[in-house]
C-alpha cells in the first residue's frame, strides 16, 4: 500500500522509509500546497444564514436584524418581530410557536438552557455572551463564557468562532494571543461571518497583501457588511483596485438589500435604529 503524506496528501510514496528519506526535498512543496488548500477552504464563498421562518426572506447578516426567541430557538428578523410585537401587544406570543412572552430575566434563561440542552448553538452562544457581559441577572464570568462558546463551535456557531476569536485578540478572560484570535476569526469567516472576514480583511491590508484584503473585503460585501465597502471604495480611490472591482462590490451590496428588504423590515428601521439591517 502507498504512505501518503500525511500534511498536503499530494504526493505518495512506496513506504515509510522512502517518504522520511524525501521529508527534506518535499518540504517547501508540501507547505505551499498546505497553504493552496487553506486558501481553498478559507476563500469559498460561504454558506448563507436561514431564511426567516416566518417571512421566508433572507434573513440580514448583522446582529441587529434578527431576534433570537428563548421560547423555541427561531431567529425572528426584525420586520416580523416588529410586527408582531405590534400586533400581539396585550398578549405578547411568540411571533413563530405562539408561546406567550416573557421580559423576566429569569425565564429567559430557564428556557434558554433547555434550548441548550438540546444541542441548540444559539443558545449556548447567547448564554455565554450573557456570561460575558454579566448579563440577564448571570454574574459575569468570562471562563464560563468562553466554555459556552467552546460548546457552541462545537455545533457549528460562526458567531461563537467569532466570540472566542475577539477573546484571544484582547486577552479577554485568556492570555492575549493575537495569531490565535486570527485562526477563530478564519473558522467564524468560513462559517459566513461576514465581521470576522472583515477583520481578516484588515490584517492582511495592515501587512501590505492588498489583493488578499480585496478578496475578504468582496466576500464581506456579498454578506451585507457595509464597512467592506467602504474599504474596497477606499482603495478604488487610491487606485488600488479596479473601477470593475468596486463595480462589482456595489452590485454585491445593491444585491444583498434587495435580498433582504420589506416593507416591514424597514417599518421597523424607521421606527428604532436597533432593527437596521443595513
Amino acid at each position: 500500500m502507498l504512505n501518503t503524506c500525511n500534511k498536503c496528501k499530494s504526493v505518495k510514496y512506496c513506504n515509510a522509509a522512502c517518504k522520511k528519506r524525501h521529508r527534506h526535498k518535499h518540504k517547501k512543496e508540501c507547505e505551499r500546497r498546505i497553504a493552496e488548500l487553506h486558501d481553498e477552504k478559507l476563500f469559498k464563498q460561504p454558506p448563507q444564514d436561514e431564511d426567516c421562518p416566518i417571512c421566508f426572506l433572507r434573513m440580514p447578516t448583522l446582529r441587529t436584524g434578527s431576534t433570537y426567541m428563548s421560547c423555541c430557538g427561531k431567529l425572528i428578523c426584525s420586520g416580523c418581530f416588529y410586527a408582531n410585537a405590534n400586533i400581539d401587544l396585550a398578549k405578547q406570543l411568540c411571533a413563530f410557536c405562539r408561546t406567550p412572552a416573557s421580559k423576566l430575566d429569569d425565564v429567559i434563561i430557564k428556557r434558554m438552557y433547555k434550548r441548550a440542552e438540546g444541542g441548540e448553538a444559539d443558545a449556548f452562544f447567547r448564554l455565554g455572551h450573557y456570561h460575558n457581559q454579566g448579563l440577564k441577572g448571570l454574574r459575569q464570568d468570562r471562563a464560563k463564557a468562553l466554555e459556552l462558546w467552546y460548546r457552541a463551535v462545537e455545533l457549528g456557531s460562526a458567531k461563537a468562532y467569532f466570540n472566542i476569536g475577539i477573546a484571544y485578540y484582547t486577552g479577554n478572560g485568556v492570555a492575549m494571543d493575537e495569531q490565535k484570535g486570527e485562526q477563530y476569526f478564519e473558522l467564524a469567516a468560513m462559517r459566513g461571518n461576514a465581521l470576522a472576514r472583515h477583520n481578516l480583511g484588515c490584517t492582511e491590508e495592515e501587512l501590505g497583501n492588498v489583493e488578499r484584503a480585496t478578496k475578504h473585503w468582496m466576500i464581506a460585501v456579498g454578506s451585507g457588511y457595509s464597512g467592506s465597502l467602504e474599504r474596497v471604495r477606499r482603495l478604488y480611490l487610491n487606485e488600488h483596485v479596479t473601477k470593475d472591482d468596486f463595480t462589482k462590490a456595489l452590485v454585491a451590496y445593491q444585491e444583498y438589500l434587495n435580498e433582504v428588504k420589506s416593507d416591514q423590515r424597514d417599518e421597523a428601521a424607521s421606527a428604532d435604529d436597533k432593527y437596521k439591517y443595513y
